[in-house]
This record gives structure tokens, C-alpha cells and sequence, in this order.
């Protein structure tokens, strides 16, 4: 026995080392996407879709400002000063070390990329691809539980000091960026910025919660009992009992709970029907589940 516990230990101790590689790996990959994204798509159309990038293309097209110099100019103060104010709250070590890479490396990647020729001239679809392969470069980032630093970081000071939330401290920065760029460039070119930050968004949320939306249910029914046994026997998947008191009357009510894919919900609603026409049922996404029969936690 002591010898399967010390395999179990020295293979979780493994999976952890490997886990904890590719968390780097995934930084590394990701800002070498966002990268090549900046300077084959934005850069070349003039599309400052916020953040330290944003400043970069703004500082380029009106001074002649090399990118990727400019975005180590205010990436790595704006480290330090986080590490420095934020201390503790920063972050966790390797949280902190994972940022510091991506902090280096994207603008690293935007170096060596400059020469790469523009994939198209065209702003709108710089505006479209861009957002989506910055969204993706990201979504990889933040999957390794890192960060690119940037007006993330900003808003992390901000909101030290002013009690704002984060995102909306992060919101306002990238909002005076594309406001910028309306005055500096042109207000075609902001426009456009606006539709490859929605774009990154989106991306981003795919890269991290995938495309499969699973549906959470909740069921009130007078036939809980039947609805139960239908729930596990015709489409095979678990359910919480959860004993809930109807506000008006003050009575118990039990109010089953049970978590489906986008696939079974249709299965779902006509067994519902069919056992209890009169029942409450709410649907709800659920955009990540982990447990049987879905997802194993990273």
C-alpha cells in the first residue's frame, strides 16, 4: 500500500510539473499570436483596438514611434509599479512570473514580426481578423493563467485607489485609447477599433468556455418524484433534490436541479411536458460545468 501512495504522489507531483510547463507554454504561444495578429492586421490599418498595443498604433502613425518599443516602454513600468502597489493583491508568485513573460514577450513578438507584410489592406477585414487573432492569442494567455500586462494592469492600480471595478477601470482606459484614435487617425479608424475589440471578447470567452453552452434546469413540480426517475432513466443524467419554499404560500416545495447539453434540452422540455404540464421550469446556460459526465478540471 505504502508503495501505491508513493506512485499515486510521484505521478500527481508529475502532472503538476507538466501542468505548471505548459501554463508557460500556452503564455509563450498565445503573445506570439497576438503578435503576428498586431502587425499583419491592426497595425497596417491603423486599428487601435485599446490597450498598450492601441497607444503603440497611435504613437506610430503620428510620430513614426517603432510598436513594439513603445509597448516595452509603458509595459514594463506599469509591471513594476503593479508589483510594487498592488504587492500582495497582485497576485500569486507564478501568476506574477507568468505575467512578467507575457509582459517581455509580446512585445518581443511584435519585434520580430514588423517585417511580416500586411495580410490585407483592407480595415474592415484588418478590423475583423485582427480582433479575432488577438482574441485568440489572449484566450490562450489567460487559459495559462497568465497575462500580457498592459491596461490590465492599469486598472488593477486604478482600482486601488478609486474603488472602481476592474473592468470597468479597464473600460474607460480602452475607451480613452479609441477616442484617441478618432482624434489622432481618423473616426473610421475607431469605429473600426470598437469592432475588433467586440470581436476579441468573443474570442476570448470561446477560447476559454468553448462552443459547448450546457443548460442548467430548475424544476417545481407537484410529480417531483416521477420527473426524477424520468430525468435518470430516459436521459441519463444526475439530479439534485433542493428542498426551496414557495415565497407567497410559505410552503416546502422540492425544486429538482439537473444540468443537460444543448442536445438533451429539447428531450428535456418534452418529458417535462408530458409528466407535468403545470410545472415551473427555468433554463439557464451554464457555461462551464465540471464533474461526470462533462468536463475534468484543469
Amino acid at each position: 500500500m505504502d508503495f501505491l501512495w508513493k506512485r499515486d504522489k510521484h505521478a500527481a507531483v508529475s502532472r503538476g510539473r507538466i501542468a505548471a510547463v505548459s501554463d508557460y507554454l500556452y503564455v509563450l504561444i498565445g503573445s506570439a499570436i497576438v503578435g503576428i495578429a498586431f502587425n499583419v492586421f491592426q497595425l497596417p490599418n491603423r486599428i487601435a483596438a485599446g490597450g498598450v498595443s492601441g497607444i503603440s498604433i497611435i504613437l506610430h502613425w503620428t510620430l513614426g514611434w517603432e510598436p513594439s518599443f513603445v509597448i516595452w516602454a509603458i509595459n514594463i513600468p506599469l509591471y513594476i509599479g503593479g508589483v510594487l502597489i498592488l504587492g500582495k493583491s497582485f497576485g500569486y508568485l507564478d501568476y506574477a512570473l507568468k505575467t512578467l513573460l507575457g509582459t517581455l514577450f509580446l512585445p518581443l513578438s511584435v519585434f520580430l514580426t514588423a517585417d511580416w507584410p500586411p495580410a490585407t489592406n483592407n480595415p474592415l477585414l484588418g478590423a475583423l481578423f485582427g480582433g479575432i487573432g488577438v482574441g485568440l492569442g489572449l484566450g490562450i494567455v489567460f487559459r495559462g493563467r497568465g497575462s500580457t500586462g498592459g491596461t490590465a494592469l492599469a486598472g488593477q492600480v486604478i482600482q486601488r485607489f478609486s474603488g472602481l471595478s476592474i473592468g470597468l477601470c479597464v473600460s474607460v482606459i480602452d475607451g480613452l485609447i479609441v477616442l484617441s484614435s478618432a482624434f489622432f487617425i481618423s473616426l473610421e479608424s475607431a469605429l473600426y477599433a470598437l469592432i475588433s475589440i467586440y470581436l476579441q471578447a468573443k474570442v476570448i470567452d470561446v477560447v476559454q468556455i468553448g462552443f459547448n453552452t450546457e443548460k442548467l434546469a430548475l424544476i417545481i413540480s407537484d410529480k417531483e418524484d416521477e420527473l426524477r426517475r424520468s430525468i435518470l432513466q430516459e436521459i441519463d443524467r444526475g439530479v439534485t433534490r433542493i428542498i426551496s419554499q414557495g415565497g407567497f404560500t410559505g410552503d416546502n416545495r422540492p425544486m429538482l436541479m439537473t444540468v443537460v447539453s444543448r442536445d438533451e434540452l429539447t428531450h428535456l422540455k418534452q418529458l417535462v411536458h408530458s409528466v407535468d404540464p403545470e410545472s415551473f421550469f427555468i433554463i439557464a446556460n451554464a457555461t462551464e460545468v465540471f464533474g461526470k459526465g462533462f468536463y475534468k478540471r484543469r
